[in-house]
């Protein structure tokens, strides 16, 4: 049974980093709804980041530059960016999982519905 992973919303404000503390929701990858559903398709995506891949767009596994500054600071190549699908888009949509460290055990994930407006880690 996959590990339930839970969204924490920053507590601090915009522009500082995110928090460890505030609402959170979770989902079990791949396999629904743990308590609330957050994200939708969340969990496939972070299921593929775990495994290494196959990954459906080109850019996934992409460095991430950090340049909203709301992740903690990391010498450049350390946050990597993929796709949380959006039904019916087009295109990538807005939803993305950015993660850091080793590709397949990252240090730390965090979630963003608003294309790096916003981030929630993921705490499994």
């Amino acid at each position: 049974m996959a590990a339930c992973l839970r969204l924490r919303s920053p507590d601090v404000p915009r522009g500082r980093g995110p928090g460890t503390h505030g609402r959170s929701g979770c989902w079990r990858p791949g396999r629904g709804a743990c308590r609330r559903p957050a994200p939708p398709r969340g969990g496939e995506t972070y299921e593929l980041i775990r495994r290494g891949g196959p990954f459906p767009y080109d850019k996934d596994g992409s460095v991430f530059g950090n340049r909203e500054r709301l992740l903690p600071a990391s010498k450049r190549g350390y946050w990597r960016e993929y796709t949380v699908r959006t039904p019916g888009s087009r295109d990538r949509g807005a939803r993305r999982i950015v993660c850091g460290g080793p590709p397949r055990v990252p240090d730390a994930c965090f979630y963003t519905a608003d294309h790096y407006a916003s981030f929630r880690k993921i705490v499994e």
